[in-house]
C-alpha cells in the first residue's frame, strides 16, 4: 500500500505553514514535502515535525528568483556560483530536519537557446550537488515538468530524465517522478512506471488530478489503479500529495477533500 506525504506548499492554504504540520498529522499524514523551507528558521519546522510525529521526505533547493519567475539554476551558464551555494543552504536544512531528499530544479531555457546548449552545465552542475549530497548520505532529486505548467521548462520527459542520469553517472542522483506532469507530456502513465521503477532510479511519486492539478480522485487519471500497479512494482517510497485542493475548499477545507485517501490510511 502506498505511502502518502502531504505537500505542505499546496495542501491546507488556509492555514498558515506552520499550522499546516499540526493540520497533516491530525488527517493521517504520517510524512510531509513542500516547495522551499527557506523562509523559516530550520529549528522552527523541526519544532513542527518533532511535535507531530512527521517525516521530512522532500523539498527543493533555492531556484534563483521565484517571485521574478526562475525555476532553477541548474541549466544555466553563468550562475554556477549561486547554484552551488543553494546547494549549500538545501544540504544544511536537510540535515537539520533529517530529510533524505533535495529536488533541484533545471530552470528554463532562454528564449532562442536550444536544449543542447546547456546541457552540458547541467550535467556538470547535478554532477557537483550529487557529490555533494552523497556526503550527507542525501539523494538528488530531477523532476520533468510540463510545459504547460511551467513554460520553457528544461526537462519535460522521464526519457529525457533517466538519461541525465546515465550521463551524471552518481548513484544518488534520482527521478522525481509526478504522474501529473507525466500523464500531461506524455501519457500511458501505467506503462512508464512499469518501465522505470524497476531500475530503481525513481527515487519519490508525486500526484494530483489531470488536467486542472485538483485531488487525485477528479480528473482522467484512475489512481485506484495506478496505486495498484506501485503495489505489484514493489515501490516502497513516498508518495507525494502535490495538488491545489479545491473540493475540499469549497467543501470547507482541504481535509473534506481527503475522502480519497481514507482508504489508504487503515
Amino acid at each position: 500500500m502506498p505511502k502518502f506525504a502531504a505537500n505542505l506548499s499546496m495542501l491546507y492554504p488556509e492555514l498558515d505553514f506552520l499550522d499546516r504540520f499540526e493540520a497533516a498529522a491530525k488527517d493521517g499524514f504520517q510524512a510531509v514535502e513542500y516547495l522551499f523551507p527557506y523562509a523559516f528558521e530550520s529549528r522552527e519546522i523541526a519544532a513542527r515535525l518533532t511535535a507531530h510525529g512527521l517525516q521530512q521526505v522532500l523539498f527543493n533547493a533555492p531556484p534563483g528568483d521565484w517571485d521574478a519567475g526562475e525555476r532553477g539554476l541548474a541549466c544555466l551558464p553563468g550562475r554556477e556560483t549561486e547554484f552551488r551555494a543553494g546547494i549549500g543552504k538545501a544540504l544544511a536544512y536537510a540535515a537539520d530536519l533529517s530529510c533524505p531528499r533535495i529536488h533541484v530544479m533545471a530552470g528554463l531555457l532562454p528564449v532562442g537557446t536550444p536544449r543542447e546548449a546547456l546541457y552540458a552545465t547541467y550535467v556538470g552542475q547535478l554532477r557537483w550537488a550529487a557529490a555533494e549530497a552523497a556526503r550527507q548520505g542525501i539523494d538528488v532529486l530531477i523532476e520533468p515538468i510540463n510545459t504547460r505548467d511551467i513554460a520553457r521548462f528544461f526537462l519535460n520527459r522521464q526519457d529525457q530524465a533517466h538519461q541525465v542520469l546515465a550521463d551524471v553517472g552518481a548513484a544518488n542522483l534520482k527521478v522525481q517522478m509526478d504522474l501529473y506532469h507525466c500523464q500531461v507530456v506524455e501519457g500511458d502513465v501505467a506503462m512508464k512506471l512499469r518501465q522505470y521503477l524497476p531500475s530503481g532510479r525513481v527515487g519519490h511519486i508525486q500526484i494530483a488530478g489531470v488536467p486542472q492539478r485538483h485531488e487525485p480522485d477528479v480528473g482522467e487519471l484512475n489512481y485506484a489503479y495506478l496505486f495498484s500497479v506501485l503495489d505489484e512494482l514493489g515501490y516502497a517510497g513516498w508518495v507525494g500529495c502535490e495538488y491545489r485542493p479545491q473540493a475540499g475548499l469549497q467543501a470547507g477545507g482541504t481535509t473534506a477533500g481527503l475522502a480519497w485517501l481514507k482508504p489508504y490510511l487503515q
